[in-house]
């Protein structure tokens, strides 16, 4: 067999027949971590309370006023007081004085003036005449 003797067949290419694209969908999927803070501060408060208590401590003390009373006995009726005449006194650089008058320096008084010498128990409870105190 002789190929070469017979004619090729030709075939005669015609133009492509384009359809429409056939839509494949190929999904993949990629997981991404988006981190969210969400910040929290808690601040502790300490509350200091000053208690102020006042104290007034008193302190007492006594004391004690001591007072002295001196009395002379009268001179006698032979012998006046310094000063002049008058009643015979019980003490006093005066005239004489009438009873219940202050004793002084100066001349008589009247009852409840200044003047001359005290009259006995011009004071109350004063020394009756003739005594002296303190032992003269």
């Amino acid at each position: 067999m002789n190929r070469h003797c017979c004619k090729p067949n030709v075939s005669n290419v015609l133009p492509a027949v384009v359809h429409p694209t056939k839509q494949c969908v190929n999904n993949t999927f990629t997981n991404n971590v988006v981190p969210h803070i969400h910040p929290t501060h808690t601040t502790t408060v300490n509350h200091v309370n000053f208690q102020h208590q006042h104290f007034f401590p008193q302190t007492n003390s006594s004391e004690t006023v001591v007072t002295n009373q001196n009395f002379v006995a009268a001179p006698t009726a032979a012998a006046p007081a310094f000063g002049g005449g008058g009643f015979p006194t019980a003490g006093g650089f005066g005239g004489g004085a009438a009873p219940g008058a202050f004793g002084g320096f100066g001349g008589g008084a009247a009852p409840g003036g200044f003047g001359g010498g005290v009259a006995p128990g011009a004071f109350g409870g004063g020394m009756p005449f003739g005594r002296r105190p303190f032992g003269r």
